[in-house]
Parts: structure tokens; sequence; C-alpha cells
């Protein structure tokens, strides 16, 4: 059994709405998140005891069967706000070429389309800085959070690169073990994207991604994660790419595989715990089923592209 406990961390428990959070509601909880390697092991997570300060657990991205297993192993506490989904990841070892070649014709030569546009819109180059050791994470944090601020997981989700003394302590002691990949890329020596990355053991992270909202028609979330990508298998070190949890086009476009996982919130059984998430449930049902519905009537991308303006 592999433990996956970490600090305690507030989550906020709000439903959100077409990437907009309705309400908010922070409870600290123990987060349980196994590794991928655990995962694609077939280890299970192990539960520790919770803290007398923590509301309940979060458990993030764990085997589908173990999440199944929970209200049996926790009884009396409420559970709710579950989500199913392929944590996608890329094998490292191949080498980029390699990589590449897994792609379509047609997709390849969109991705060199993309970086090809982006570099002559910035005079014919391709300006990336690359933030890896303790003494340029002040640089990096002093180029990335105000381009994070623009960021509509910032502005709507709360959900942008943190920005408090903690976080950068926690930076600078990953980069001082050589424990962090961070790069920011520059249009007219403006940042226009940045990707942070913590890595543990043979696993890349992908903890923030943020690009300038006006600055998309150029994609360069995707030429800096292309550009990432390149440098990090060049340093033949590391073996995952886990972008952790959650689906998305990014996501699966990159991915070379994924493992079918889970997300789960138990909180201590209190009535206001559990009108909590029966509230954010009932909404999540609601959404889903508008989602399905704005697909087929083709009006879900617009209303997402207009919220994130």
């Amino acid at each position: 059994m592999a433990s996956a406990a970490l600090p305690l961390q507030p989550v906020d428990l709000g439903p959100v709405i077409a990437s907009r959070r309705l309400w908010r509601r922070r409870l600290p909880l123990q987060q349980i998140e196994p590794t991928l390697t655990t995962l694609i092991e077939g280890r299970q997570p192990t539960i520790d005891p919770l803290p007398d300060d923590a509301a309940g657990y979060r458990f993030q991205s764990c085997p589908r069967a173990f999440i199944d297993s929970l209200s049996q192993r926790l009884p009396g506490m409420a559970a709710g706000r579950r989500q199913d989904f392929p944590r996608h990841y890329i094998d490292m070892t191949t080498g980029f070429d390699a990589y590449l070649a897994r792609f379509s014709g047609k997709t390849r030569s969109t991705l060199r389309r993309k970086t090809r546009k982006l570099v002559s819109e910035n005079g014919g180059t391709l300006e990336v800085r690359s933030f890896h050791r303790a003494e340029e994470s002040k640089a990096f944090f002093s180029d990335a959070l105000p381009l994070s601020a623009r960021t509509y997981q910032d502005r709507l989700l709360d959900a942008g690169l943190p920005g408090d003394a903690l976080f950068r302590a926690e930076t600078e002691r990953l980069a001082g073990q050589d424990a962090l990949r961070a790069w920011v890329l520059y249009l007219a020596g403006r940042p226009a994207a940045y990707l942070y990355l913590p890595v543990i053991g043979d696993t890349v992270r992908y903890d923030f991604l943020g690009y300038d909202p006006a600055r998309a028609s150029l994609s360069p979330g995707t030429v800096l994660q292309m550009h990432a990508l390149d440098e990090l298998m060049a340093e033949d070190r590391f073996r995952w790419f886990d972008f952790t949890s959650g689906d998305g086009a990014h996501k699966r476009l990159f991915a070379t595989g994924s493992v079918d996982c889970s997300t789960l919130v138990m909180l201590r059984g209190e009535w206001r715990n559990r009108l909590t998430l029966a509230a954010g449930d009932a909404i999540d049902r609601a959404v889903d089923r508008a989602g399905h519905l704005a697909d087929r009537w083709g009006i879900k991308a617009r209303l997402k592209g207009f919220l994130r303006r």
C-alpha cells in the first residue's frame, strides 16, 4: 500500500457553472493523491487518520475501485462532488522525435504552424526563458504572477499561480533541490505564457499553465508546452509527464496514455457539510445536463469563450 497524504489544503467546495464559481465555502481538507507511478503499478493509497483541524478528506485522482470502497472504509462521513476522468500522462522515455512521430501528419503540421505563426509575430524568434534554479525564482514570479492574474483560471476559478510567501518558499526549496522546471514565453518582450512543473522522482507534474487571453490566437500555451517537452526529453532523466487530475482537449492531445481515476470529497457527518455536498452535487448534475444540451446546440464553446474574456 502506498501512502499519498499531503498537507492540509483549503479547498473551495462552491459549485462552478461555465467557469464561474457561484459561491464559496473553503474547508481545510486532508488531501490524498497517489503518484502516477503508484497508479500505473496498480497500488492503492493508504488512508491516514483525519487530523482534528481537518473538515474531511479530498481523495484526488485515485483508482476508481478504491473510490468505490470508501463508503465502507469511512462510515458516517458524508461523500460527494465525485468526478470520474482519465488521468493523462506522457511516456518521456521515447525521446522527442519518436514522441512527435506518434501524432498524425495533420496534427504535426498544425503544431508546427502554430509555432511558426507565433515566431513570425515575435520578429522571427522564439523567446522562452527557463527558471529552474533557486536564485531565478524571484524573477519567475515577477514575470508569471501578473500574467496569471489575467488568466481565466485566476479570475474565475481562483486557480492561478499562487504568489503567497509559503508557495514562493516552497518553489525556492524545490529549485534548490533540482526538483522544479519552469518557463515563461515572451511576445514583444512581455510574458505571454508560463509553465510550472515540480519534479517528483522520475515524474514531472503538470501543476500550472497559463497564457495571456489577449494572445490566445497565437497559441502561446501550446507552443510553450512543446518547447518544454523537447527540453525535458533532452535531459534524458524523466520517465513520466503527469497531467494530474481532470480531462481536457489539451491533455488528450499531448498524452500517450491514461489511467481511469476518480476524485471524491468526504466530510465529517455534520448537517452543514452534508448540505454543502448535496447542493454541489445537485448543481453539478444540472450543469452536466445543460452542458449536453449546449453541445448539441453548439453554444457551449461560445459561452466559455465569452466568460473567459
